[in-house]
């Protein structure tokens, strides 16, 4: 048996929703379906902060400067060599991914 609110279409499973209802401490199905994703989305955001704050201790700069230097092979270390390599995409990633998890903040 499927749940399915009056105000949108939503359809979720009774295990899920009571679940859902439980974890956001509401009895309506969709504020806790906002609150859970919420929640997640602050706590993605936060985590990729987080990331990208190491990457810049490291580093001693921000992105932008880092892939300057990394493109320019203007760092102190072979950009080319693998594990640089693989800290710039890894940085960029959570440089993109950051950008895409702030749109859906309120």
């Amino acid at each position: 048996m499927a749940v399915l609110t009056k105000e949108a279409s939503l359809i979720i499973s009774p295990r899920a929703g009571k679940l859902l209802t439980s974890v956001a401490e509401t009895a309506d199905l969709e504020t806790a379906l906002w609150k859970v994703l919420s929640d997640y989305i602050n706590l993605k955001v936060q985590s990729l902060q987080d990331e990208i704050a190491q990457f810049e201790s490291k580093w001693g700069m921000s992105f932008a400067e880092f892939s300057e230097k990394f493109g320019a092979d203007s760092l102190p270390v072979d950009s080319y060599s693998y594990e640089i390599e693989s800290e710039f995409w890894a940085w960029e990633q959570a440089e993109t991914l950051l950008q895409h998890y702030e749109a859906f903040q309120s």
